[in-house]
């Protein structure tokens, strides 16, 4: 059989570009040769897209901190023609090959916040994960709540705030209302960057400046104690859930370095030690929390489990990590799907969308 060419797209034009180049060279190792052909498409922090040839080439791969995509004569776009599409080299005005499907591997704005789903989507191609709606919805940590909420899915007790109205919400009006710890973070971000734990005015003020420097929407909310558990989803219409897993931070919250920087930062503890029936309720919750927020393919729902056995959902991640910590891959390693069969799911799963999409009239029958 022809092999399919995977555009494996990776870096981006965000605070988790790092987080990605780690991610992407984890998903490409994972690829089977024998049925995919992977494209590897930088994207800088400039927004200019790169093709990375054969491997992907980094500098300082080996540094969380210093990593970087190297320098490529090769600048290319991608252009939509309706049957498909084809890579075209920027710097000699030649097609490079069409392209079969897309794996976004781009963490944060600018990836999985919709807007490669939507290129994708313009450009006629299958595309890993959820889709333009799904993205978005769970890109904004904002909106993402209100739906939960709405939906009777326990989440925490928040406010959102924008420069424009940051001025209505003061440390003591909120702690009054939530309890004197509070988090501060940017509504549209992940990998805990540019988040803040506060307990008085001074740490809330600097708090939200430095989200706002990463967005312009902010969310504030309570803090909930309890265990940090996590749960990897796989799937479209009907999603199944592995295991769960429980985060251990060392410190005092789940930071960007705890995560990414710090080998001790925290530990991980897989499967979660749980009760039968506490497993089949996160399972539940972070099933429900997924087809609320309409995903497909992949996700990580992040949960808080609190002493008195409440499940408050913390979050969602349409395209969580591939690093070599991450808990997506890990948790479905344990549930029994390795590393290299997930990645061949999930692409066999953006094929089975885009087919069933692609059976949608796109004419008037009169």
């Amino acid at each position: 059989m022809k092999k399919l060419r995977v555009a494996v797209v990776f870096g981006g034009r965000s605070a988790e570009h790092e987080v990605s180049l780690q991610s992407a060279r984890n998903v490409i190792e994972s690829l089977d040769r024998e049925r995919y052909e992977p494209v590897l498409i930088g994207i800088d922090k400039e927004g200019r897209w790169f093709l990375n040839e054969n491997s992907i080439q980094l500098l300082n791969a080996g540094d969380p901190k210093l990593i970087r995509l190297s320098d490529s004569s090769h600048e290319i776009a991608l252009t939509p023609n309706g049957a498909g599409s084809s890579l075209i080299s920027l710097s000699e005005y030649n097609s490079m090959g069409k392209i079969d499907v897309i794996f976004p591997v781009l963490h944060g704005p600018f990836g999985e916040d919709g807007t490669i789903q939507g290129l994708a989507k313009l450009a006629n191609l299958p595309c890993v994960g959820a889709g333009i709606l799904g993205s978005s919805m769970g890109m904004d940590k904002d909106v993402m709540k209100r739906l939960l909420r709405d939906a009777g899915i326990p989440i925490a007790r928040f406010v959102t705030l924008t420069r424009k109205t940051r001025d209505k919400y003061s440390y003591k009006s909120l702690s009054g209302e939530f309890g004197p710890v509070l988090f501060v973070k940017p509504a549209n971000l992940g990998s805990s960057v540019g988040i803040s734990k506060v307990r008085n005015e001074k740490e809330y003020l600097e708090a939200v400046e430095r989200a706002l420097n990463y967005d312009l929407k902010v969310v504030v909310e309570e803090e909930i104690r309890g265990r940090e558990i996590e749960c990897a989803i796989l799937g479209n219409e009907e999603p199944v859930a592995s295991v769960p897993g429980e985060i251990i931070p060392h410190a005092d919250f789940y930071s960007y370095e705890a995560k990414y920087l710090d080998d001790d930062g925290a530990g991980l503890d897989i499967p979660a030690r749980l009760p039968v029936h506490l497993v089949k309720k996160v399972q539940e919750i972070a099933i429900d929390t997924y087809k609320t927020l309409e995903c497909l393919g992949m996700a990580r729902v992040d949960v808080f489990l609190t002493a008195d056995e409440r499940i408050v959902v913390n979050e969602i991640n349409t395209i969580p990590g591939f690093t070599r910590i991450s808990m997506y891959p890990k948790l479905w390693e344990h549930s029994g799907i390795p590393r290299n069969e997930l990645v061949d799911k999930l692409i066999q799963l953006a094929l089975d969308d885009f087919a069933q999409r692609n059976q949608l009239k796109v004419s008037l029958e009169l």
